[in-house]
């Protein structure tokens, strides 16, 4: 069953092509990785498939709806940013707490299930500008998934961790897949999503090419 499919798409900034005519599909239950160099348009694409950045050409859908067109922001998208932004002077649970009221979809015992399944203490009054960079990934990624979402986009979410914090969010996507959620996830971390993820894509030439085993000897093998 087809969570996303995207046909033909063409983006540009100005003069400058970013993606010419690119489609993939990915199903329920897949976890698929994207890598490509800086500039390449990483977050962008993510941003085009949560309906937060338009394209130029060709469609997306997401579980049918046409993104830009039936629908702005799909239903049921857990959406993690790199350097995700919170109000700083106040802790995990109170700055979750704030966006849960937003749509109202969860109680306050669920928000903090979901803080300690992702190894945050919801009792912990430290302010969100005293944490660590790894506890504010898993603050990222636990407003992500809070609220049940089915389709998780993890934009970087290995950026700047050290090696216990990169183990924690490892684990914590494994925990994701087993619970089938649909995950689309970048990373220079090229070696993190080839363990994690069902096929990996690269970005090159304005292109969504498959990491096939050549690419792989190409790109990422330097002895």
């Amino acid at each position: 069953m087809e969570t996303i499919k995207v046909n033909n798409i063409t983006k540009k900034f100005g003069t400058k092509v970013l993606y010419e005519d690119v489609s993939f599909t990915i199903n329920k239950g897949e976890c698929i990785g994207i890598v490509g160099s800086n500039g390449t348009g990483k977050s962008v694409l993510f941003k085009m498939l949560a309906g937060i950045e338009d394209y130029d050409s060709g469609q997306i859908l997401v579980n049918g709806k046409r993104v830009g067109k039936n629908l702005d922001f799909p239903e049921n998208i857990g959406y993690f940013v790199n350097q995700p932004g919170y109000i700083e002077f106040y802790d995990g649970f109170t700055n979750l707490k704030m966006l849960a009221d937003i749509k109202n979809l969860i109680t306050d015992d669920q928000i903090k299930e979901s803080m300690l399944s992702v190894g945050l203490n919801p009792n912990d009054k430290t302010k969100v500008k005293n944490y660590s960079q790894g506890m504010k990934q898993k603050l990222g990624i636990c407003q992500a998934i809070m609220e049940g979402q089915d389709l998780i986009f993890l934009d970087e979410p290995f950026n700047a961790l050290d090696f216990k914090s990169n183990i924690d969010v490892i684990n914590i996507i494994k925990k994701l897949k087993e619970q089938n959620k649909t995950i689309l996830m970048s990373s220079h971390q090229h070696e993190y999503l080839e363990k994690l993820t069902d096929r990996m894509y690269i970005i090159l030439n304005n292109k969504l090419r498959l990491l096939d085993e050549n690419l792989k000897k190409t790109y990422f093998e330097i002895f």
